[in-house]
């Protein structure tokens, strides 16, 4: 059994290693996209053998597909940890808020959700329907939640003010490549007001939002734990 091997067993190390590896491979794909990034750099950024890079991810697809996993999960447990800190952060509008700023952070998940094909390569078209069905099933959930508590306009079904949203905030995103510099607070603001007054009704004054946020939060944790063992993440 080689060296490598054997400090690999090691849970501590191997999470570790996780994090060296995946925090190289995105900063080499953020600068240079999908086809100019090979195992052989991943392996130099982070100062290891590329054997021991192998030995965590079998492919450059499932190690750069991890990647991308990952930004994906930050970015949903920002969304949980804003929970956390204000209930109020269910309301739509206030999800659609913190997770704008989340993704406008995060140049490679902003690239995911536009379907960069530069950012993406190969990736771009090898849709996962696991992962797609898991995100899919939280997102319904979320919406289901919202309209059980009232919190939807009632003219629409719950599909078509999900899809109607999503276009919403896709919109948005695609908007910010020409932006000016500056003023993202304010364009988060706009969205946030577009979707409280394109999808929302008044909350009611004792809407149990303790309730319906420990509901929203548990949906991301389902959903983070599912991703992360389904991409050999370490903890977030």
């Amino acid at each position: 059994m080689s060296a490598n091997t054997e400090r690999l067993r090691d849970p501590q190390q191997r999470a570790e290693r996780s994090v060296r590896i995946l925090d190289a491979a995105a900063d080499l794909l953020t600068r240079y996209g999908y086809r100019r990034v090979t195992m052989d750099d991943v392996a130099a950024e982070a100062g290891i053998g590329k054997g021991t890079v192998y030995l965590h991810w079998k492919t450059r697809e499932q190690l750069f597909g991890a990647v991308f996993a990952r930004e994906v999960l930050r970015a949903m447990d920002g969304l949980r940890q804003a929970l956390q800190r204000d209930p109020h952060t269910c309301l739509l509008h206030n999800f659609a808020r913190v997770y704008f700023l989340a993704v406008v952070d995060r140049p490679l998940l902003r690239g995911l959700l536009l379907g960069d094909p530069h950012l993406l390569g190969k990736l771009t078209g090898a849709p996962d329907p696991a992962r797609d069905d898991r995100h899919a099933t939280m997102a319904h959930g979320y919406f289901a939640l919202l309209a059980e508590h009232g919190l939807l306009r009632d003219d629409l079904s719950v599909h078509e003010i999900g899809y109607a949203y999503q276009a919403t905030f896709e919109g948005f995103l695609r908007a910010e490549s020409s932006a000016p510099t500056g003023g993202l607070e304010q364009r988060a603001e706009l969205l946030a007001r577009t979707v409280e007054q394109a999808f929302e009704n008044d909350a009611a004054p004792d809407l149990p939002f303790q309730k319906l946020t420990a509901a929203t939060i548990a949906l991301l944790g389902d959903l983070i734990e599912a991703d992360r063992a389904a991409f050999s993440l370490p903890e977030i």
